[in-house]
């Protein structure tokens, strides 16, 4: 069966680099451009794994993932962002992973995958 992303994103040329990558090899992916949506479409839909960037319009990744932890401790989500200061990446302890932009691309789906092989 098909696994199901939700790529939470507000830079357009950044979601579909990722968008496309993923769906290349074999992954559903669904994207979202701000925090609050990507808790309604979480919400709504079971999703495999969440791609998270911290920095976006609305509620930030870090209150996203706070409260999707609250409500599905075991998903498995990524952060995916250009913060990388040691407080931002104490705050993203708690995330499956932490990925830094800008990132390689074939980096990001060999940890998607590994991710989603031990889930």
């Amino acid at each position: 069966m098909m696994k199901r992303i939700l790529l939470a994103e507000d830079d357009p040329q950044i979601a579909r680099l990722v968008k496309f990558k993923l769906e290349r090899e074999g992954f559903s992916v669904e994207w979202v451009e701000d925090g609050e949506a990507a808790l309604q479409r979480a919400r709504q839909e079971r999703f495999d794994l969440i791609l998270l960037d911290v920095m976006m319009p609305g509620k930030d990744g870090f209150a996203v993932l706070e409260e999707l932890h609250a409500d599905a401790p075991d998903l498995p989500i990524v952060m995916l962002t250009a913060r990388a200061a040691k407080r931002d990446l104490q705050r993203g302890v708690s995330a499956t992973d932490y990925i830094v932009k800008p990132f390689d691309p074939a980096h990001l789906v060999e940890r998607v995958r590994a991710i989603l092989e031990d889930h």
